[in-house]
């Protein structure tokens, strides 16, 4: 990938580029004062992000704007502008109050978006497909599994999802990888800024969403008790059969 990272920067000769982390899924991340390059062998995976900030936008949400994409047979690439914000992650730690509050707008106005148009179904049909693949391919990190499910193999996550899946879902947009992290705000007010790393966005139960950003609310430098108030604020009381489904769901990805 390197060598390709290398012929696509030197298109934006007037930046200095800088790797920033390699994902769990091998993309090599790459960034500049103004830009982010994602290269990754996972053609799929590139085309799945692109084609999604595409559809977001046109839905009038802010997120990264794309510069370039493409793939040369080997990879493929992604070159989007940088989104001016913080990410909730990294929000003073005096003020996280502020953060609970604009998450949980912020994800019900994403909820709240009509789905009919959108062209990515994430239901538990397709995610379970996609977790079997997962464990078929060898690309589950049995070594970094949640307490409960320390030591088990791939075989019997797969059982145990199918075990745990909900009998109905309440669909909506979800982003599907809704970390502080991922969602990017602007400095003194709290406004969303834009979403990023949207390749996994689709139609699904909101749960996906909820449950990844209440477990997330639970830990440093966020309380407990931040979690919570998110889902009072969001509107919605805790569903603990979902939440506990969506976060072993989250274990194959």
């Amino acid at each position: 990938m390197m060598e390709t990272a290398k012929h696509l920067l030197a298109r934006y000769p007037r930046d200095t580029w800088s790797l920033v982390e390699t994902g769990e899924s091998g993309a090599e991340v790459y960034r500049s004062a103004g830009l982010f390059l994602k290269v990754d062998e996972d053609f799929a995976a590139i085309s799945a992000e692109t084609e999604r900030l595409e559809w977001l936008a046109g839905q009038g949400v802010a997120t990264a704007k794309i510069v370039d994409h493409g793939q040369d047979g080997q990879v493929g690439w992604l070159i989007t502008e940088a989104v001016p914000g913080i990410a909730a992650a990294d929000w003073p730690r005096d003020d996280l109050g502020t953060v609970v509050r604009s998450l949980a707008s912020i994800v019900r106005m994403l909820h709240e978006l009509p789905t009919d148009s959108c062209p990515f179904p994430r239901d538990t049909t397709v995610t379970t497909r996609l977790a079997t693949a997962q464990v078929e391919g060898g690309l589950v990190d049995l070594d970094n599994l949640e307490d409960e499910y320390a030591g088990w193999t791939g075989s019997q996550l797969l059982g145990e999802l199918e075990r745990k899946r909900p009998p109905t879902e309440d669909l909506v947009l979800c982003h599907g990888d809704l970390t502080p992290e991922n969602v990017l705000l602007v400095p003194g007010t709290g406004e969303l800024a834009g979403l990023i790393d949207v390749g996994n966005l689709g139609v699904a139960d909101r749960w996906l969403d909820l449950a990844i950003l209440h477990r997330e609310l639970s830990d440093d430098p966020f309380q407990p008790d931040h979690a919570e108030q998110f889902l009072e604020q969001y509107g919605t009381p805790l569903a603990p059969a979902k939440l506990s489904y969506y976060i072993l769901l989250d274990e194959f990805f």
